[in-house]
């Protein structure tokens, strides 16, 4: 069986995690999910389990097709592979999914889903349907690092970071749910993805780069550069390098335009300030009028919604020559949260400045809330709930299933 070289471990930190090896998690039955490896990864591990060298390079390529374009998940339904090599690749191998220990719908069709690793640690994925489009918000991470004082997940301890196979199983698991395989540009209803779940996608760059290439490319899930979006929260020495080696749109948490209020609400700001941070997105690779840079703005009530901090906003993105638009995101509470919503009058006047800018600054509508699925509610339902009740719904699940 092929060795998988040890991932890094960030350890909560106040800014910045400290990268230990960690070795991954190895399924109880001993078998290798092959969910998360690229072409050539299928092809050495089917090699390193004793395929023959020609076998392997031509039963990569078939295995691969199945499972990124046909979504198959039971080699017995790969029909121009051999009858009498199904059971050889059942014992040694598996095309996994994460388990889905609770999933939730909306008032408004949002879905919000619990998924649990082989290691037993939770984390949570949202689709967002809309007339014309439909997006996956998908997590990086079990935790966060980063404190951002408005979000629900910033509350949670970071545990580890998710795979490769972890993150494009999130969207593996979305096309079974809604019935889009085998894969096909046209007519579908997973339309987008935006790395915005849980978790700072920058700080587990490899994982998110190496499960979007698989994301992206054309004989698979064959899904846009210019569909998928990336949002940091500013980790200002891994941007340029996403540009380059994954080339998707970017987001940015902006949440302000002070370095008082910025430090407060995002703390990473204390590490890369406002203005290192939009240098850094004037670098960006690709950014032109066409692939604008989308700037999110939670709006918190007398805290960054004056209209002075609109006309300060808009200063700082003309200074810096931005292709922008602004997603103004009325603030969505939890328990606890320390701010409130600003008020709809105020949230309309901050877009209307801005708009007069001449920057696009359109009102997020919220979506999920009634299931803690919207933005910045992330946080898992075990931290809820029991780990014995969750155990217990898991188990009546299976059950039903027969």
């Amino acid at each position: 069986m092929l060795t998988e070289p040890a991932a890094a471990m960030p350890i909560p930190g106040h800014i910045d995690p400290v990268p230990v090896p960690r070795a991954p998690t190895l399924r109880e039955d001993g078998r290798t999910d092959l969910i998360g490896l690229s072409k050539e990864q299928l092809r050495e591990t089917l090699a390193t389990a004793g395929m023959d060298a020609r076998q392997a390079k031509l039963r990569a390529k078939q295995i691969w097709h199945w499972i990124y374009n046909r979504g198959a998940t039971d080699f017995a339904a790969m029909t121009d592979i051999a009858k009498a090599q199904h059971p050889w690749l059942a014992e040694r191998f598996v095309v996994g999914r994460p388990d889905v220990v609770e999933a939730q719908v909306s008032t408004d069709g949002t879905r919000k889903w619990l998924l649990r690793s082989p290691d037993g640690q939770d984390y949570e994925m949202v689709f967002i349907p809309d007339a014309d489009r439909g997006t996956l918000c998908v997590s990086s991470q079990v935790g966060c690092t980063l404190n951002c004082r408005f979000c629900h997940t910033g509350t949670m301890r970071l545990v580890r970071n998710l795979t490769a196979g972890e993150i494009v199983g999130q969207v593996m698991l979305a096309r079974d749910s809604l019935g889009e395989w085998p894969s096909q540009p046209e007519g579908r209803m997973l339309t987008n993805i935006v790395m915005m779940g849980m978790g700072e996608p920058l700080y587990n760059f490899d994982a998110v780069r190496d499960a979007l290439k698989l994301v992206m490319d054309g004989d698979g899930l064959a899904l846009s550069k210019r569909r998928i979006t990336l949002s940091t929260s500013g980790v200002v020495p891994m941007m340029a390098r996403a540009g380059a080696e994954i080339g998707v749109n970017l987001a940015v948490s902006l949440h302000a335009v002070t370095k008082e209020v910025r430090d407060e609400i995002v703390p990473l700001n204390r590490k890369y300030g406002i203005e290192e941070l939009l240098q850094a997105c004037a670098d960006y690779p690709g950014a032109n009028n066409a692939r604008r840079i989308t700037f999110e703005y939670v709006m918190l009530k007398d805290r960054n919604d004056s209209d002075a901090e609109a006309h300060e906003l808009v200063r700082l993105l003309r200074q810096y020559k931005l292709p922008a638009k602004v997603n103004l995101i009325p603030f969505n509470p939890w328990p606890g949260a320390p701010y409130e919503t600003s008020t709809p009058e105020r949230v309309r006047r901050f877009s209307e400045i801005v708009f007069e800018g001449g920057i696009s600054a359109p009102v997020r509508t919220p979506r999920g809330r009634d299931i803690d699925a919207a933005c910045g509610q992330l946080k898992t339902a075990a931290e809820k709930k029991s780990r014995a009740e969750l155990d217990r719904l898991a188990a009546e699940k299976q059950a039903a299933l027969g």
